[in-house]
């Protein structure tokens, strides 16, 4: 079986991006989600999940925004901007895209 890893590979904005579409979220939050909703076959590291968040935020899909945390300390919450959401539906479609022709080659070959 790939390691979780591997399956990330080129997925990791759409992954990210929905997670956040359902409310506002922080770094470990959002990789946590990720983790649980997956039933623990996806596994987002530190150090792939905040540079991807950076980066989403540097080109304008993700607003981040500083607020108190359940833990008493600030931390960084990460919400979807309306430029998010339309790459979001643009991912979605790429991946429906991708995921069919994988499922018609393995149906067929």
């Amino acid at each position: 079986m790939p390691k979780p890893s591997d399956l990330l590979q080129g997925t990791l904005d759409l992954l990210i991006l929905r997670t956040i579409a359902t409310g506002p979220l922080h770094g470990w939050a959002v990789a946590k989600r990720i983790q649980v909703l997956s039933g623990d076959v996806l596994a987002v590291g530190q150090g792939s999940l905040y540079p991807a968040l950076h980066r989403l935020e540097q080109q304008g899909w993700l607003r981040a925004e500083w607020k108190d945390s359940d833990l008493g300390r600030p931390a960084k919450v990460y919400s979807l901007t309306r430029a998010g959401e339309k790459q979001l539906d643009r991912e979605l479609r790429s991946w429906n895209r991708l995921s069919s022709a994988v499922q018609l080659l393995i149906e067929t070959a």
